[in-house]
């Protein structure tokens, strides 16, 4: 049966039934009316919430949860919200969820793989409906433990190969190819490539995509260094490919964080932006396009992937995928030119002579850049 209560102070319960003799209808067209089932007559319904709004109640959601065996809430997991990255996900799909009537559940896990674990079994036990997880790295051990949950999951890349899970595919290798050939065309020859933490497999495809584009062109992918998707890193990343004999005069970054950080850098040392080097990014965030000079970077966007997340859940839920086949979808990636990047500096007409590039080719930095 279920309940409704006070909006006020009061916590008195009132049953159903008097809201259906007050809305002159059945006690089950009224159930079915505040749980908005789709097939209870539209005149009905409007009767039947009309009383409620009258009287000042508002539904028991737990109680609601218990009769029609849904709570009409999402779990979403990011990794951490200062990262400009996740904010518009978040807005997105809020967005999306308030106008399908749904609420969210939202948690972080700071990159920590035991809060990820204890954050969706916290999601479980309130009954949550699905839960998107778009943190970017996720445990084995955790995965193989919420395989057999009967609650809708989505991931980005690391989802399991096992039917009744959603997984996205981020296609990273497009927009990463097209950033290398953009600064292939405007006649970079030594690209350097600032990596994130290794221990997460989209960093670790980002830097696969990066090797395999240059190898693509015919130029050695030898200059990497790997950093921690912050700001500090990026900036700590510029002083190490300053210490090569040899050094770049592009920079891909493995996020636009990194790429800030780097840029920043370039300032305090006096390197012109793209005048002596060309920076690009990854993600799109929002202030990649308020930089000085505007960042150059290769777009995932957020709202098509809080979306896509969404949707996945949704059709998981409300039957419109069937339980048995596995549902794969794909976010492809592209670059947007903005003002950081521009034809190198050995390639650039000039009334004085160019100065002589060394022919030494370029050794490979492995030095990791630490998380603060």
């Amino acid at each position: 049966m279920l309940w409704l209560r006070w909006a006020s102070y009061s916590q008195e319960p009132m049953d159903i039934r008097e809201i259906a003799r007050r809305a002159k209808v059945s006690t089950a067209t009224a159930s079915r009316a505040i749980n908005r089932v789709s097939t209870v007559d539209p005149q009905l319904a409007k009767r039947v919430w009309k009383v409620v709004d009258e009287l000042g109640y508002y539904p028991n959601t737990q109680a609601r949860a218990l009769v029609s065996g849904r709570s009409r809430i999402f779990g979403l997991i990011v990794s951490e919200f200062t990262n400009p990255f996740f904010p518009e996900i978040v807005q997105t799909f809020e967005n999306l969820a308030v106008g399908n009537n749904y609420e969210i559940l939202l948690t972080s896990t700071v990159n920590d793989p035991r809060r990820m674990e204890l954050s969706v079994r916290r999601m479980i036990e309130r009954r949550v409906d699905g839960v998107a997880i778009l943190t970017f790295g996720m445990e084995e051990t955790l995965l193989e433990h919420l395989r057999f949950r009967s609650v809708p999951l989505v991931f980005v890349d690391v989802g399991p190969d096992v039917r009744g899970i959603a997984n996205i595919r981020i296609n990273y290798q497009n927009g990463i190819r097209q950033a290398v050939q953009h600064l292939a065309a405007l006649r970079h020859t030594r690209i350097a490539f600032v990596a994130g933490p290794l221990h997460l497999k989209s960093a670790l495809a980002r830097q696969e995509a990066f090797k395999a584009s240059m190898i693509e062109i015919g130029l050695p992918p030898e200059l990497i260094v790997v950093g921690d998707h912050r700001l500090e890193g990026g900036m700590r990343a510029l002083i190490e490919i300053g210490r090569l004999n040899t050094r770049p005069t592009a920079v891909l970054c493995s996020n636009d964080m990194t790429a800030i950080g780097v840029m920043r850098q370039a300032y305090d040392q006096k390197i012109k932006i793209p005048d002596d080097l060309s920076v690009v990014g990854f993600d799109d965030i929002r202030m990649a396009e308020f930089t000085m000079p505007p960042l150059t970077t290769v777009q995932m966007s957020q709202k098509d992937l809080a979306k896509i997340a969404f949707q996945a859940l949704l059709n998981e839920v409300e039957g419109r995928s069937t339980s048995h086949e596995r549902h794969e979808y794909e976010l492809t990636t592209n670059l947007v030119l903005r003002l950081s990047t521009a034809l190198a500096p050995a390639g650039r007409p000039s009334t004085t002579p160019p100065k002589r590039v060394g022919a030494s080719r370029f050794r490979k930095v492995s030095t990791t850049v630490q998380s603060d």
